[in-house]
């Protein structure tokens, strides 16, 4: 909620607004306070009757003010004054019990409270100095009419049953709490085990693997003695004549006796040199044998990454859909530690639908392909070698595969791989099903949680939007603040000329700044004057994400979710922004453009 959603339902018979924070905090440009309204600086007078105090308390008192302050500021109401108290703490960490007894002894209510959508501050509560009590807000900032008594009783009553959730919660919360507390303790004893466990059994693989390549080696040097003593023997020699002669009859038979002379005069020196006969000829070393493995797939780059790089288990379809938001090395059997090895990955993936269905890696986890559980504890080493996270995606009944609950895993999701939005009928879906989609059970969204697991480029990023405006007065400013902190899908920046007055967009956790945009998608607000639906950048996004297109905007005809040649640019990529062509020639330039209608349909 904004500061002013909150305040302005309250301002009804107020005249000036008292500022009596006294911390670093600047409320002016979160108010936005309507004509007739005044703001002025605390001059330790009394709040009286039509005058509204704002108070802050937090936890750094030079930015949000101190307790003692806003007790003394609330020592100075006067009977039909008002405050507004805004709190630095979460709200599951709001120390309110230091106030109530302050609030109770200056008989001030609190008639609504409400999280904040700021960076700083989180939590606002409207307070009245009253000598009766009042009737208390419903969320939308309207009096609930009662009289005094049933006022108490539905105060009391909402008390009660208030503190029986929270205390749920709070028993539920340390229950969670404890739990994980044990889990991570057994994990690492688990861990510390296992680690031992399965560093004897690579030392006993490595030294089974070192005696079969000596074995090999042994092996190797006997076949080529054998070799050399077959092709260094006379009845070999005298074959290969004997064959050459035959398949040249006319020079063959005139040269053989010359050739069988020469091979009885070199072994008769042979047979002085060496009695036994053992001749040891030496052969011409062969080309080395080209043992590399050439792999199907390559994932290799260079550069610093931008994409999240995922190595891993996965079906066709998944990997299919993974692919259009990340680089995906899927694995098979005979490569699969190659092509960890090789490309590096982020993270590595075993699906465990993949394991269970058809596929390279059926029965995998089963027990019935030991090979398998081989293989696949192989890569899950190699991942760690390389200092990788191995996660198991747990999208089937873990009973499909019991055998990967054994492997030691980095973490586990439990949960679908999503929906890719392309695969989705606009038509048959609806817009609240793609607006679902979009923003919950998308395939980004998903491998959003990976990135967040290996610190790798999160797929989201590529969803941020910066907002172009160049507000010329405070109706302006007051306009786009309200309309970028409406979105649904908010931006991430807004670009303006000149960025005073917006310091409740910077409060919010927006970037406001000169110079061009620097997010990968662009949506030019300069007309503040138009209305923008809170659904407008989500449905862009939607239709961007669907269709992949370059620009997304409105025709004339109203066309919906269809590419189109031409249309009224509402959301663009930043390079084609910043590429400066007139966007009537985009279409014949190659860039896709896809029309997404401005209203529902009634």
């Amino acid at each position: 909620m904004r500061l002013t959603d909150l305040l302005h339902p309250h301002l009804d018979a107020v005249t000036t607004v008292v500022d009596a924070t006294g911390g670093g905090l600047r409320l002016e440009p979160y108010l936005h306070l309507p004509p007739g309204v005044a703001l002025r600086d605390d001059d330790q007078r009394p709040v009286q009757e039509g005058e509204l105090a704002l108070l802050s308390y937090g936890p750094d008192a030079d930015l949000h003010g101190s307790e003692d302050a806003c007790r003394a500021v609330l020592a100075r109401m006067r009977p039909g004054a008002r405050g507004l108290i805004v709190f630095g703490h979460r709200g599951s960490e709001l120390p309110y019990h230091r106030l109530l007894d302050d609030l109770v002894a200056h008989r001030c209510q609190v008639l609504r409270a409400a999280p904040l959508d700021y960076v700083q501050l989180h939590v606002g509560a409207v307070i009245a100095r009253t000598d009766e009590l009042l009737p208390p807000h419903d969320f939308f900032g309207r009096p609930v009419p009662s009289d005094g008594y049933a006022t108490a009783l539905r105060i009391a009553d909402e008390y009660v049953f208030a503190d029986l959730a929270s205390r749920s919660l709070r028993a539920r919360t340390l229950d969670l709490e404890r739990t994980v507390e044990e889990t991570e303790r057994l994990r690492g004893a688990a861990g510390q085990d296992g680690i031992a466990e399965r560093l004897a059994a690579a030392v006993r693989e490595k030294e089974q693997l070192a005696a079969a390549l000596r074995g090999a080696r042994d092996r190797v040097d006997v076949l080529q003695a054998r070799v050399a003593m077959l092709e260094g023997s006379t009845s070999l020699r005298v074959g290969k004549a004997l064959v050459t002669a035959a398949r040249a009859p006319k020079r063959g038979a005139v040269r053989l006796p010359g050739e069988l002379y020469g091979l009885w005069r070199g072994r008769r020196r042979s047979t002085g040199r060496a009695p036994d006969g053992a001749a040891k000829a030496q052969p011409e070393p062969d080309a080395p044998a080209d043992d590399r493995f050439h792999l199907a797939h390559r994932a290799l780059t260079a550069a610093p990454r931008d994409r999240l790089v995922v190595a891993g288990v996965l079906t066709a379809a998944t990997a299919e859909d993974f692919a259009a938001d990340v680089v995906v090395n899927r694995l098979l059997p005979h490569d699969g530690r190659l092509l960890v090895q090789r490309t590096d990955p982020d993270v590595l993936v075993v699906q465990l639908s993949a394991c269970a269905g058809d596929g390279p890696w059926w029965l995998t986890g089963t027990g019935l392909a030991p090979d398998l559980d081989r293989t696949l504890a192989e890569l899950l080493a190699e991942a760690r070698v390389l200092g990788r996270k191995a996660v198991l995606w747990r999208d089937a009944p873990p009973s499909a595969a019991p055998g990967l609950a054994r492997l030691a895993w980095d973490a586990v999701v439990d949960a679908d791989t999503g929906v890719r939005l392309a695969r989705l009928d606009p038509a048959a879906e609806g817009r609240e099903r793609l607006r679902e989609v979009f923003r919950e059970d998308g395939t980004r969204v998903r491998l959003s949680q990976l990135s967040r697991l290996t610190g790798a480029p999160d797929p989201l990023d590529e969803r941020r939007v910066a907002v172009l405006a160049a507000p010329r007065d405070r109706t302006d400013v007051a306009r786009l603040v309200g309309q970028v902190l409406g979105q649904l899908h908010r931006p991430v920046e807004v670009v303006v000329p000149d960025p005073a007055g917006l310091d409740e967009l910077t409060a919010a956790g927006l970037t406001v700044r000169r110079g061009q945009p620097l997010a990968p998608w662009v949506a030019d607000w300069t007309d503040l004057a138009e209305e923008r639906p809170d659904t407008l950048l989500l449905d862009l996004m939607c239709a961007q994400e669907y269709s992949g297109a370059d620009a997304v905007g409105h025709t004339p005809t109203a066309d919906d979710y269809v590419f189109v040649p031409a249309l009224r640019p509402l959301l663009v990529r930043r390079s084609l922004h910043m590429s400066g062509t007139d966007p009537g020639s985009w279409a014949a330039r190659g860039h896709r453009l896809f029309a997404v209608r401005g209203k529902e349909p009634s």
